[in-house]
């Protein structure tokens, strides 16, 4: 139920407003966290490693669709993952002119210590919380799950 306000937003767009605002602050504060724990990688190329964790091995313009970027930008992202032993190629049984990358143990790794690192700092934030604001987060988790779970399910 939304309501109107005098402006002519309604209170949903506030809301929205209000938590995108929340959304962004927090991811950036989040990627801080990473960079001063492993500031060789650019938060892009973090998340195309986590990208190729998650969905590899892949070629490189699966990667670049996924990332939503251009193919040369996933294929010098790529080099500086493979350079740094984080990434691997391997021939693409499917298309020999074409290359597989997935993800090596040194990649893997790098990506468990950032996330523990951005979940440590959020558990020490959740702390000082009293405790029906963490279940309220526990909550809203789950519902903006629910919302990216629908998001991937309409673009298929």
């Amino acid at each position: 139920m939304l309501m109107t306000l005098a402006s002519g937003e309604t209170a949903g767009t506030d809301t929205a407003a209000r938590l995108r605002m929340a959304i962004v602050r927090t991811a950036r504060r989040l990627r801080q966290e990473a960079f001063e724990a492993g500031g060789d990688l650019s938060p892009s190329t973090v998340a195309a490693l986590a990208t190729v964790e998650r969905h590899g091995p892949l070629t490189p313009s699966e990667l670049a669709r996924i990332e939503r970027v251009k193919r040369p930008t996933a294929t010098r992202t790529l080099r500086v993952l493979g350079d740094a032993g984080l990434v691997e190629r391997a021939a693409d049984p499917a298309d020999g002119r074409s290359a597989l990358v997935s993800v090596t143990a040194a990649g893997s790794e790098r990506l468990r210590r950032l996330r523990g690192r951005k979940n440590a700092y959020l558990a020490r934030r959740m702390r000082e919380l009293p405790g029906e604001d963490v279940a309220t987060l526990e909550r809203a988790a789950a519902i903006l799950e629910g919302i990216l779970e629908g998001e991937r399910g309409v673009a298929g």
